[in-house]
């Protein structure tokens, strides 16, 4: 089971609830995570296609090709310079 975690005056509009907990059979990334949770997650997929979500794992600064595993928890902010996907400014 894992986590999402979504902040934000720019995110929370689009999901129904700031907390909610998945299924997942093995190891995918934050990508294909969150696009399989289209139905509770689709009003993000708008940002994740733009690359305006800035990732974490387990707290942990991430980009959106990052594994994700049984148990982690992911948080979803928005960022407001797309030219970085992920939260890569952070670590150059």
């Amino acid at each position: 089971m894992v986590t999402i975690r979504v902040f934000g005056q720019t995110l929370l509009p689009c999901v129904e609830e700031p907390e909610m907990q998945c299924d997942i059979a093995g190891p995918l990334s934050v990508r294909a995570l969150l696009e399989s949770q289209s139905e509770t997650l689709g009003g993000l997929l708008t940002f994740l296609h733009k690359g305006e979500l800035m990732v974490t794992v387990n707290q942990k600064v991430s980009t959106l090709d990052s594994q994700v595993n049984d148990g982690d928890v992911v948080t979803l902010t928005h960022q407001f310079n797309p030219e970085y996907e992920g939260a890569m400014w952070h670590n150059p």
